[in-house]
C-alpha cells in the first residue's frame, strides 16, 4: 500500500482546531505536513504527534503568500504516497464597527480568510485532479451565512471563502475531488477562547462550546463517505447554541 497523507493548512496552538485535525488524521496512518506561520508551535503539534506514534512533518508557512503555499505542496509531492485529505483552516478574525475598519483591517481579514483558502484550494485542486481522488475541507464560521455587526468584515471574507468552495466543488466534484465547507457555529473549546474571553467559556458550562475532537471527528467522517452521498456543506454547533 502506498503511503498516504493530509495536509493541514492553519495549525496554531496544540489546543487548536488546525492541531486537533492534524491528530486525528495521524491516528489514522496518514503521514501528516502541518503547516502555519509559527515553528515553535508546529513543532510542538509534530512532536505530540509522533509521541503518540504517528507521522508528522511541519512545514513554516505564510498562507497568503503565493510562493509558500506553491513550495508548500511542491514539498509535499516530492515524497512517496498520494495526498487523502488536505484541511484549509486558516483564520482570523477582528472585532471592529464599519466606521472603525481600516481600509488595511478589511484587506487582512481578506488575506487570511479567503485569499489563503484560494491558494490552498486552487494548489490542492491541481493536485487531486492528478490523482482523480481527495478530500478539500475549507473551515467556515457563523458569519459564513450572516453578517452581524461588529464583525462585517469578517463576515464578507468568510461568505467569499463559502462561494469559493461552491465553485470548487461544482467544477473539481465531477473529477472525483470531495470539496467540503464546514461552518463552525460556535466557540471553539480552545486555547483562543478561553485566552481571550474566560468569563464567556465558563459561562457556557457543559458542552456549550464545540469540542476540539468532536469536530476533527465530523471531518474524518465526512472524508469517510461513500461519493454517491457526499455533503459539501455541513455545520455544527453546541445543543445549546442559538441559531
Amino acid at each position: 500500500m502506498s503511503e498516504r497523507k493530509a495536509v493541514v493548512v492553519g495549525v496554531g496552538p496544540s489546543k487548536g482546531l488546525g492541531a486537533a485535525l492534524a491528530r486525528r488524521f495521524a491516528r489514522e496512518g496518514l503521514t501528516v505536513y502541518v503547516a502555519g506561520r509559527t515553528a515553535e508551535k508546529l513543532d510542538r503539534v509534530a512532536a505530540e504527534i509522533r509521541a503518540a506514534g504517528g507521522r508528522a512533518i511541519p512545514v513554516t508557512i505564510d498562507a497568503t503568500v503565493e510562493g509558500d503555499v506553491i513550495s508548500l505542496f511542491e514539498k509535499v509531492c516530492s515524497e512517496p504516497g498520494e495526498v487523502d485529505i488536505v484541511a484549509c483552516n486558516v483564520d482570523s478574525n477582528r472585532r471592529a464597527p464599519l466606521l472603525e475598519t481600516s481600509a488595511d483591517m478589511f484587506r487582512e481579514l481578506w488575506l487570511q480568510n479567503v485569499y489563503a483558502g484560494f491558494l490552498v484550494g486552487r494548489e490542492t485542486a491541481r493536485l487531486m485532479a492528478r490523482q482523480g481522488h481527495g478530500t478539500l475541507f475549507f473551515t467556515g464560521a457563523s458569519a459564513s451565512l450572516r453578517a452581524r455587526p461588529p464583525f462585517t468584515a469578517f463576515a464578507a471574507a468568510k461568505s467569499a471563502l463559502r462561494a469559493l468552495a461552491q465553485g470548487t466543488a461544482r467544477e473539481f466534484g465531477p473529477q472525483g475531488i470531495h470539496v467540503v465547507h464546514v461552518v463552525i457555529d460556535g466557540v471553539i473549546d480552545g486555547d483562543r477562547a478561553r485566552n481571550a474571553f474566560p468569563e464567556f467559556v465558563a459561562q457556557k458550562g457543559d458542552d456549550g462550546l464545540l469540542d476540539l475532537d468532536a469536530i476533527a471527528d465530523t471531518y474524518w467522517a465526512l472524508h469517510r463517505q461513500h461519493r454517491s452521498a457526499w455533503s459539501h456543506e455541513l455545520d455544527l454547533r453546541p445543543f445549546k447554541e442559538a441559531f
